[in-house]
């Protein structure tokens, strides 16, 4: 039950209303009989501000920040942690000493499986990665931490993979990053020992879309990992592609439990969560089959 004694954490964004986040987090906050509860907040953009003065003021204790608030929220903070810093973006805030403390989680979910379940040594590896938007930025983070021999990100604008490569040059993590059109998949492929999709294609409702066609996924080597930060539907034409050719296919709803587990390991300050839980709330709420 909710009373004046409960205990605020959120979600802020703009839309929000989609967001899986409440599910997971109350569902972990239930199972630890915790006085907490997660609630989503449409802040348009240009309220972001007043949201958080006003977050400030009834003592919210931490928040998620999701679509269009990541990046621009950074200036609002007083510290951002260096991994946050690298990928420019802030998805995880807390309230600390009347401070707003903001960190980056999707880097961790998006490890969490290749660190566990697909661990392997990733020092010999090639990364490539579809995609230059924010998401990716979270990915080419992963990817350094994880010590890949090289990182190339492939896109469509040969702008904005300029940019996008030049925005590395002051991180804090050392980044062996290249950029390439799409044109030149044909020769990154064959190289490839992990290939992650950050765009929307084939993301709900367009579910008979991919990024790739099968004869270029084909070109992937015997032991190579195919991951797909979107999780609906499951799995995705580009995962089934990758599946019928042999590839081993990881779909974004791991990521998604994971950053979120390691948000409210980071607001609660504990060691560890209901991983499960959160993971099989999200399994019925999207009609998956059991996650066990």
């Amino acid at each position: 039950m909710i009373t004046g004694k409960t205990k605020l954490l959120g979600i802020i964004g703009h839309p929000v209303e989609h967001s899986l986040s409440p599910v997971m987090q109350n569902a972990a906050i239930a199972e630890m009989e915790l006085d907490y509860v997660y609630i989503p907040f449409s802040v348009e953009p240009q309220n972001l501000k007043v949201a958080l003065q006003g977050f400030a003021s009834i003592g919210i204790v931490g928040f998620n920040a999701t679509i269009p608030h990541k990046e621009a929220i950074l200036p609002l903070l007083s510290e951002i942690s260096p991994i946050a810093e690298a990928v420019g973006a802030v998805n995880t805030v807390t309230r600390k000493d009347n401070k707003w403390i903001g960190t980056n989680t999707d880097v961790e979910g998006f490890l969490a499986p290749l660190e566990t379940t697909y661990n392997r040594d990733w020092r010999q590896t090639v990364a490539v990665v579809l995609g230059n938007g924010g998401a990716a930025r979270a990915v080419v983070a992963g990817c350094a931490k994880l010590g890949c021999a090289e990182i190339y990100v492939v896109g469509r604008n040969t702008q904005k993979l300029e940019e996008f490569c030049e925005s590395w040059s002051n991180s804090p993590i050392a980044v062996n990053l290249q950029v390439s059109e799409w044109r030149s998949l044909s020769k990154l492929l064959p190289q490839a020992n992990l290939l992650v999709n950050t765009t929307p294609i084939g993301m709900y409702p367009k579910v008979e879309e991919s990024p790739l066609d099968t004869e270029e996924i084909a070109q992937l080597p015997e032991n190579a990992i195919a991951y797909d930060l979107i999780y609906k539907p499951k799995p995705t034409k580009f995962l089934q592609q990758a599946q019928q050719a042999g590839i081993t296919a990881i779909d974004g709803l791991e990521m998604l439990v994971q950053q979120g587990a390691a948000a409210l390991k980071f607001w609660l300050q504990r060691e560890s969560v209901p991983v499960d839980v959160m993971r099989q709330s999200l399994f019925q709420q999207l009609g998956f089959k059991d996650s066990k």
